[in-house]
């Protein structure tokens, strides 16, 4: 498709700090990247008039390292963007500290299933006329501090609202702010009409809300501490007096600090959270504004390993261009299922072996933790008493666990997570190998969501908004053993798509109760079940497919946001 064409039929702009598209591109830190990017590819395939702004980050994210003792290190992931972008001419300027900086673009273009495209474009400082600290404003992704981080919205939010217009993008009738982070392209649009200055209360009313008709914003943190705030000091010495103006003009300060949640609450026409219980906590947050639920899903294409890429081309042919098709796999024999299992897990355990030279047994029970290592997410909570897991193990017929994810490099708490989970392996043994796999990306999240027989989760209640690996793991038939929280909310039925933990999601967090929830389903339930009926076990997988690989997954998500967001 011609650029000439994807200018002029667009019509939803997405703007996101973080977007993951492929591993070879860095541009993600966890969930909310791959999220970003799931959602981009969903629009492709079904053709919407959909395009993403978000930053270049040159240096990626985090390139982790792990010593024996699972001490963390970090250095820069660096990739050359020349190598997977094209490069455009044109040219946007923003005013930060009093300086000017230019901002360049590159496009992505992401295919869909019927060959429509959808346009990623990434933002760039790095450019000869900038000062030589604003050169360095989109390395780094997350990286820096609060001021950095100031600089990088304000680059996303306004100059991402000035590159789409100097690309004569005059169709666009919604802005979607993903999370916080681009709430600034609202101020921008509103100073695009005229608003502040003498004008009479009445007519900033009236611009606050033709800006409001253009904004959609999507919340994803359930926590007030994970919301980003700026003192109004910095944002004064940041940001333009024009800016800063309007900001208190329309109610945006509050106790002398900005909450860029709450500039997106302000100026946003709908607002939502990624999953049931997720919009109901926010609307606690946030009193007085309606926040509805659209549940997160995730692109099928892309999350489906080769194994049963196969196996659903056979029996539900059509099943990219309409994963809701995935509710036919009840149709697939048992025995096809449990072979294409088995060739995700050979691959698995084979990429286990070549990175770590650790030979893992195909017959016991693989279980998988791969999240962020991120303290609410208690990645040593099943290990947390190695002696109580081997007991468990040797009279269950035998487990072995995989552990993936990165700290932050300011996370201390995080970090001390995985030097845990290290030192539980070593107390476990061979007897319940335990193997920590550095380096965790896109690429190596296929392979593990591919190749688990049992998806492990134990966020702390209620701070997991939605979770999506868990999804990836179903698309795989892999069935999950999770806190209820979440997006486990809506698809947990008990011994039919996994296994839940606690007693509910309005049972209160029991840390000790929970634990001993888990190892009974792991000795009473999973392990009879896994090591002793192969059927049953495949009729677990099935219905994992059937209703939450059918469900979960970009193609409804897209279609909620069509019918209640993005419609004029």
């Amino acid at each position: 498709m011609s650029n000439e064409s994807l200018v002029d039929r667009a019509e939803i702009a997405a703007f996101t700090m973080e977007i993951g598209v492929e591993n070879e591109l860095p541009t993600y830190s966890g969930g909310l990247g791959v999220l970003a990017g799931d959602t981009a590819k969903g629009a492709a395939d079904l053709g919407l008039p959909f395009v993403v702004v978000t930053l270049v980050h040159r240096e990626g994210y985090l390139h982790q390292g792990l010593d024996s003792e699972g001490r963390q290190t970090e250095s820069a992931d660096p990739w050359d963007p020349s190598q997977h972008l094209h490069p455009l001419d044109l040219r946007v300027q923003i005013t930060l500290e009093g300086r000017t900086v230019h901002i360049r673009g590159w496009e992505y273009r992401i295919e869909g299933v019927r060959g429509h495209e959808v346009p990623v474009y990434f933002l760039d400082t790095d450019l000869e006329e900038n000062h030589p600290e604003d050169r360095r404003i989109t390395d780094r992704l997350y990286g820096g501090d609060e001021t950095l981080r100031l600089h990088q919205e304000a680059v996303l939010g306004m100059g991402g609202v000035r590159f789409l217009q100097a690309l004569a993008m005059n169709g666009l009738h919604t802005f979607h702010m993903n999370e916080g982070h681009s709430a600034l392209l609202a101020l921008e649009l509103l100073r695009q009409e005229g608003g502040g200055g003498e004008m009479e209360p009445a007519e900033l009313v009236r611009k606050v809300e033709a800006v409001r008709k253009r904004c959609v914003f999507t919340t994803h943190t359930p926590v007030p501490a994970g919301h980003d705030r700026f003192p109004l000091s910095l944002v004064q010495d940041v940001l333009s007096p024009e800016i800063v103006a309007l900001l208190q003009e329309t109610g945006c300060v509050h106790e002398g600090e900005v909450n860029m949640t709450r500039v997106a609450l302000r100026f946003a026409r709908f607002t939502n959270g990624v999953a049931l219980r997720h919009a109901m906590l926010s609307r606690e947050m946030f009193p007085g504004h309606e926040i509805l639920p659209i549940t997160n899903g995730v692109h099928v294409g892309t999350w489906t390993g080769p194994a049963f890429q196969e196996l659903f081309d056979e029996h539900l042919p059509g099943w990219r261009e309409n994963p809701f098709l995935l509710r036919h796999a009840v149709v697939i024999p048992l025995k096809e299922i449990r072979e294409a299992h088995a060739r995700a897990r050979t691959r698995l355990l084979e990429e286990v072996e070549g990175r770590t030279g650790r030979r893992l047994d195909p017959e016991k029970l693989t279980v998988v933790f791969a999240r962020r290592a991120a303290p609410y997410k208690r990645a040593d909570f099943l290990v947390s008493q190695p002696e109580r897991l081997l007991e468990v193990a040797r009279k269950g017929g035998g487990l072995q666990v995989l552990y993936a994810g990165k700290a932050h490099p300011r996370d201390e708490k995080g970090k001390e997570l995985i030097q845990r989970v290290v030192q539980a392996g070593r107390a476990l043994g061979d007897e319940v190998p335990l193997v920590y796999l550095e380096d965790y990306d896109m690429e190596l999240g296929g392979l593990l969501t591919a190749g688990a027989d049992l998806w492990l989760n134990q966020p702390r209640k209620p701070l997991e908004a939605s979770g999506t690996s868990g999804m990836k793991a179903a698309l795989n038939g892999v069935p999950c053993l999770s806190i209820l929280d979440g997006w486990w909310i809506e698809g947990h039925v008990e011994g039919v798509t996994g296994w839940a933990i606690d007693e509910g999601w309005e049972a209160p967090v029991d840390d000790e109760g929970e634990f001993e929830s888990t190892l009974k389903k792991l000795e009473e339930t999973i392990l009879p079940l896994f090591h002793q009926d192969p059927d049953g076990w495949a009729r677990v997988m099935r219905w994992s497919i059937a209703l939450n690989g059918a469900h979960f997954h970009t193609r409804r998500m897209l279609q909620e946001y069509m019918d209640l967001a993005f419609r004029q």
